[in-house]
């Protein structure tokens, strides 16, 4: 399954409002960038189905998940949607051939079947020797590729990459994005990355959306925002290394 992502979201939350547009064409990356509390988890959330839009439309593959003035909603489990979290959140009592094969089960796989595409799967990103091993056993950036394999094995539309990067020391994050960008470049859905670190952006996003108390502040290559900054909060982002 491959598509595009068209998203307004109006999310109201008290003091804090989410008010903001997405656009994520198919075999892209988007990156939506912004500070702590500025909105970007909130959007994930939102997309993937588990937090209500008080407003708004999200088309994703040219199927309608969300129309609330339609009064449609696609449940969570339903949405052809991955998430990637900062913490990888692999089942531990079962080894990574076991993890990345339990999404293809949920799709009606045989198991053969399913443990056999796993160690395909995990050879073309370079993981072929974790198979046998415990979530316990692997790095904390190991854990995250094998997370994002998982995630893919199910092809869905979309990948949600909440802060992927962020709890992997930081001499060690150079590789990872690396192989992150590997993984994600035969990948035909769209994906939305969201990060605070202007060097995940550089090494996997086609585009950047940087978001400030839950509106979009602006959009466009990183080259675009460095050249014509449109508010104080860009120039600080751009200068910010984690």
């Amino acid at each position: 399954m491959s598509g595009a992502l068209q998203a307004a979201l109006r999310v109201d939350r008290g003091a804090f409002a989410l008010d903001v547009e997405l656009a994520v064409p198919a075999g892209s990356v988007v990156a939506l960038m912004g500070r702590n509390g500025a909105g970007k988890t909130t959007a994930v959330a939102a997309l993937a189905g588990l937090v209500p839009i008080d407003a708004g439309r999200v088309v994703l593959d040219d199927a309608v998940l969300e129309d609330v003035a339609a009064g449609a909603s696609v449940p969570p489990e339903l949405r052809p949607i991955g998430v990637v979290q900062q913490q990888a959140a692999l089942f531990p009592h079962l080894d990574v051939r076991a993890n990345v094969a339990f999404g293809l089960r949920t799709r009606g796989m045989r198991r053969r079947e399913a443990q056999d595409r796993a160690d395909a799967l995990l050879a073309e990103a370079g993981l072929a020797e974790f198979g046998d091993r415990r979530p316990s056993a692997l790095s904390g950036g190991q854990a995250a590729r094998v997370a994002l394999v998982r995630t893919l094995a199910r092809e869905p539309a979309l990948v949600l990459l909440d802060e992927p990067l962020a709890a992997i020391d930081a001499e060690l994050r150079p590789a990872l994005r690396d192989a992150v960008r590997a993984q994600l470049a035969g990948f035909a859905g769209s994906a939305l990355l969201v990060t605070h670190d202007v060097r995940d952006a550089e090494a996997l996003a086609d585009e950047v959306l940087v978001v400030d108390a839950g509106r979009v502040v602006q959009r466009g290559s990183l080259a675009e925002l460095r050249r014509d900054p449109a508010a104080p909060i860009v120039d600080r982002l751009l200068a910010e290394r984690s």
